[in-house]
């Protein structure tokens, strides 16, 4: 599962370096009316598409946003997952205060891409600091200019943003899958975030890495190939 302002492509390096070119993306975030709807609705999607109408259990890899509404779904569903991959993501945000703030920060960014339109938001998005160590040919930004609509991403803000979801930090001891947390050794905030919920989660492995930042599937993605396949051999 992709994160925000991704639309399918973002595992395309990774999985090319899987065998037999293993995995399906889902193309785009599900939608819902809230945060947990729409991680419902993503359980609905992929167990009924790929079993033919029988549920059966199932890996679940997101990254960012994608982390975090697979995170809600094995929460909320976990008869559905099998196993569960976190790529730099986090379980919400503890404080109420802070998630307000966070909520507020979305909507000024959901009113900035309704008053300039898609390609300018995009520039803005990549040059974060959180994104300096990802170059521009791994961004695939004409895949995202191509695929946004100012209506899907402003949906992407003000429902699956993290302002909007709920806390997730006091559930993590529920999870009986095994989870693996993938992280770049240059995001720091992530790093610090995925040792924490390493502390909670029962069955859990935690991996570095090496000289990569937030979008680490993006960058390295034949490394984190190896992670995934390593895991579930």
């Amino acid at each position: 599962m992709d994160g925000f302002t991704q639309t399918g492509d973002g595992w395309t390096a990774v999985t090319k370096h899987l065998a037999h070119g293993a995995g399906r993306t889902l193309a785009g975030a599900p939608l819902g009316d809230d945060f947990v709807a729409a991680a419902a609705e993503l359980g609905w999607a992929t167990t009924m598409l790929e079993t033919e109408h029988r549920f059966e259990r199932t890996d679940y890899v997101g990254y960012s946003q994608g982390g975090r509404l697979c995170l809600q779904l094995a929460l909320d569903r976990p008869e559905v997952v099998h196993r569960l991959v976190l790529v730099s993501a986090s379980p919400g945000i503890a404080d109420p205060a802070e998630r307000a703030a966070r909520r507020e920060a979305d909507e000024v960014l959901a009113q900035e891409i309704e008053r300039d339109g898609v390609d300018a938001f995009l520039e803005r998005w990549l040059a974060q600091p959180l994104f300096a160590t990802l170059g521009r040919d791994q961004t695939g930004i004409e895949s995202r200019r191509a695929r946004n609509t100012v209506e899907y991403l402003t949906y992407q803000l003000r429902v699956l943003g993290q302002g909007a979801q709920p806390s997730n930090w006091e559930r993590l001891g529920e999870l009986r899958m095994p989870v693996l947390l993938i992280v770049g050794e240059l995001d720091a905030k992530y790093v610090a975030i995925a040792h924490r919920m390493a502390a909670a989660i029962p069955d859990v492995r935690v991996e570095v890495i090496a000289g990569a930042g937030h979008a680490c599937h993006l960058e390295q993605p034949e490394a984190v190939a190896h992670l995934l396949a390593s895991w579930s051999s």
